[in-house]
């Protein structure tokens, strides 16, 4: 695993340079570890390095994890992330297990949620995914939907809103990859403008994590430049 320690150590060297290039301090910016068809060996070998977030993308696989790691209990516990898109009927699974929800774009999922989330549990914390591009059938509410899709959100018990999340397209120009997510910034100040008290942005993968920190970034999700190229199945991060 001594791989994994030095791909560790080089995304929080890049973190930790972008956030003195902003003039932030480094410990505002967390990093999640996109586990998604990792294996339980490689979470367990990582979080002894000091990573406490982890982030899966299938619910299924999801759930197997959090099995395999729930006894014994690691300490500092882990912080589960789900950051995949969430059908209704898999909504249980999630609201039983996740302390975080990024993908939400619809409020009958995030209604499921609330509905099925423990009341021994605290609330489970949640982004709304914004489609910044516009393109039909691509996860993530509309700019013109995301205001009364936050209010809705607000209102329901077991949840807390925390902020936004996007996907945008991948690009290797740097002005290109800052444009949406200053732009996703823009609308989370606009909803803090509205009432609201956000304060997460979720943006920033392997390729563009240095675009997002400079944009206001607080959790960036990585998996390539952690564990290195991905099986087939799923995007990367």
């Amino acid at each position: 695993m001594a791989q994994l320690e030095t791909c560790w150590n080089e995304v929080h060297r890049r973190i930790d340079k972008t956030c003195r290039q902003a003039g932030r301090d480094p410990s505002s910016v967390r990093l999640i570890a996109v586990s998604k068809t990792r294996t339980v060996p490689e979470i367990t070998a990582l979080h002894a390095l000091g990573q406490q977030r982890f982030g899966e993308n299938y619910v299924q696989e999801f759930v197997a994890k959090w099995e395999a790691l729930a006894l014994p209990a690691l300490e500092p516990p882990l912080e589960w992330h789900f950051i995949g898109a969430l059908q209704r009927n898999k909504t249980r699974a999630v609201a039983e297990r996740a302390d975080w929800v990024h993908g939400i774009d619809r409020l009958n999922i995030a209604q499921r949620l609330s509905k099925q989330r423990p009341d021994s549990h605290p609330p489970l914390q949640v982004c709304l995914q914004v489609n910044l591009s516009g393109e039909p059938g691509k996860a993530g509410v509309a700019e013109a939907d995301l205001e009364p899709l936050a209010a809705a959100v607000a209102e329901l018990p077991g949840l807390r809103l925390r902020g936004l999340m996007t996907l945008p397209a991948p690009s290797t120009d740097p002005a290109e990859q800052r444009r949406p997510f200053r732009r996703l910034r823009e609308l989370h100040d606009r909803l803090n403008t509205r009432g609201h008290r956000l304060d997460t942005l979720s943006m920033g993968m392997s390729g563009d994590l240095e675009a997002a920190i400079l944009e206001g970034a607080t959790l960036v999700r990585v998996g390539t430049a952690l564990f290195g190229p991905r099986n087939a199945q799923g995007t990367q991060a």
